[in-house]
């Protein structure tokens, strides 16, 4: 990408940002809350790392990757990039158990904590290099074979073995909505908001992210509590058009 073509690319980037904050003020002010309230991660999974620094520029802080090498790589870029100081990086893809040391120490926040067993391997390689991994427990709402996850009556039975982990900072939970259907969408979400109000009431802890919307569907996501939104497509692909 030549320096005009980056010009002209990062322009479409910022247009489009300036309207998903509007879609999200409006779903935040539906939620009785303000679009500051709500993180936006662009997912870059898929995008180079100049299209990142586009991104950057336009204003996003945070970012996403779905596989641990490219996390890596994306943390290499952002510290050979001075000016990209601070930004943030999540790990939200499926993780393995032998590939957790690549992402300890270079993610801000594990997303996909799928079970207990991933969740006590986390939990003994940070406590091996002296860290802390906050984490969100990924929870298949929906009940689809397709998606990973803990059902919600695992979740609430494992719940307390969990939260005794050392080394394991458990801030709160993330879910994926089936596709193309906004009513099942907002289903999914209110129910992981209403297992989240429950696990509260057991545990005591606030539990204060709720990692759910992407691009098709962040305005419901929004709408029905989410804290953090996780968006690749609309943000990146000028092709994609702004979602509900």
């Amino acid at each position: 990408m030549d320096l005009a073509e980056m010009n002209e690319y990062e322009a479409f980037v910022a247009g489009r940002r300036e309207a998903i904050l509007e879609r999200l003020a409006q779903a935040a002010t539906a939620s009785g809350r303000t679009r500051d309230d709500v993180t936006v991660l662009a997912v870059s999974k898929t995008v180079s790392a100049n299209e990142v620094l586009c991104a950057w520029h336009a204003g996003y802080r945070a970012f996403g990757e779905n596989r641990p090498q490219e996390l890596r790589r994306k943390a290499d870029a952002i510290d050979s990039t001075p000016e990209m100081a601070g930004a943030r990086l999540d790990m939200i893809g499926n993780l393995q158990t032998n590939k957790i040391n690549q992402v300890l120490g270079c993610a801000e926040l594990i997303h996909s904590v799928s079970s207990l067993h991933l969740a006590e391997a986390i939990s003994k390689r940070a406590l091996a290099k002296g860290l802390v991994a906050k984490v969100l427990l990924e929870v298949n709402v929906s009940g689809e074979e397709s998606k990973s996850g803990f059902s919600p009556a695992l979740v609430t039975e494992q719940l307390d073995e969990m939260l005794a982990l050392p080394g394991l900072a458990l801030e709160g939970l993330m879910t994926m909505a089936p596709a193309n259907d906004p009513s099942e969408a907002r289903r999914t979400f209110s129910g992981l908001r209403e297992l989240r109000e429950d696990l509260r009431g057991r545990s005591g802890r606030s539990l204060d992210v709720l990692s759910m919307g992407m691009s098709d569907d962040f305005g419901i996501a929004v709408e029905e509590g989410s804290t953090l939104i996780r968006l690749g497509r609309v943000v990146f692909d000028p092709s994609h058009p702004l979602g509900e």
